[in-house]
């Protein structure tokens, strides 16, 4: 069958060649456990301390009703001034795989702007279905937003970001704030975030074994999350944020995604129907890119443009705010 997506960059064609080795590009459910204990998820302290210039601190707080607490890894570069912002950062990996530290570029923001990054470590599907990711990020803002000035922050300059399933669940716990009367936030930043479960988009069907999280993985990620619910009427919009009709009155978005990959035209009409709504939306979608290139091989051109224009939008959104 001919390609029907856009050619991958080719400096990221070669990278992907060497990624495959440790990541296919096609996830099942039975390959959860094994990726799970990959070591490429290990990010040591070192590397999140950045020879002591950065502390690092391990605090909990109460999860939903019912629920064990939620673990969160707080980030706070070294001097750093009282009323900082926060960055809430959700992390990646398809509601299947990750941890909370794997914070990717939110912590160079927070060092190059003096901020603070709070990253929620919530339970992962399928031992823990919806709601229970939605509802444990969300706890997790509650009290990241209570209890900010006891970790230097400032309640008022909250900033939800998330990459892949992180980008969805920050984009439905900004939907959560909004409809709860939750915290105030000030921006969103969604990263090719993960926002359908209905899997009804050209790009969603376009990767069959190519790239990185390919129709079959998507299909993986949202059985696990929602299993039989999986594209029918009982879904949540905060679970699935695609599925949200009323998208006015949400926080200014950063919404970027690779031409090639999955969530490609989800995540173009998202940020389309943000505009629409009146809500102050920058959208990018990075010719060539595949999904997560720019953490991937975070040296190549259009990695580098990747970073700094997101870099920017953070600037502008702190110095405004």
């Amino acid at each position: 069958m001919p390609r029907t997506h856009p050619p991958i960059d080719p400096e990221l064609a070669e990278v992907l060649t060497v990624v495959h080795q440790h990541l296919p590009p096609t996830i099942t459910a039975e390959d959860i456990e094994g990726l799970r204990a990959n070591p490429v998820f290990a990010v040591p302290d070192e590397a999140l301390t950045r020879d002591g210039t950065v502390q690092l601190e391990n605090l909990s707080a109460p999860g939903p009703s019912g629920a064990p607490e939620i673990s969160l890894l707080v980030l706070r570069p070294v001097g750093l001034a009282v009323g900082a912002p926060v960055f809430y950062h959700i992390h990646g990996g398809g509601m299947i795989i990750g941890n909370s530290r794997g914070v990717g570029s939110v912590l160079d923001w927070a060092v190059d702007n003096g901020a603070i990054v709070v990253s929620v470590e919530y339970r992962l599907a399928p031992e823990h279905p919806d709601p229970a990711p939605i509802e444990d990020c969300y706890e997790g803002l509650l009290w990241t937003h209570r209890l900010a000035a006891e970790i230097g922050g400032d309640p008022d300059r909250i900033i939800v970001t998330g990459t892949s399933a992180g980008g969805g669940l920050a984009a439905g716990v900004a939907l959560l704030a909004r409809d709860r009367g939750g915290p105030p936030l000030l921006g969103q930043v969604l990263m090719c975030p993960m926002l359908d479960d209905r899997l009804i988009t050209p790009s969603s069907r376009e990767l069959d074994g190519e790239g990185i999280w390919d129709a079959t993985s998507n299909m993986t990620g949202w059985n696990a999350l929602l299993g039989e619910r999986r594209g029918g009427s009982d879904v949540s919009v905060y679970a699935a944020p695609a599925r949200a009709t009323d998208l006015s009155g949400l926080p200014p978005a950063f919404v970027d995604v690779g031409s090639v990959e999955t969530f490609r035209d989800e995540d173009i009409d998202y940020a389309a129907r943000l505009l629409q709504a009146g809500v102050q939306t920058e959208l990018h979608v990075w010719p060539g890119g595949f999904h997560g290139f720019d953490g991937m091989a975070p040296q190549a051109s259009l990695s580098r443009i990747a970073s700094e224009t997101r870099a920017a939008w953070v600037r502008r959104l702190l110095t405004a705010g």
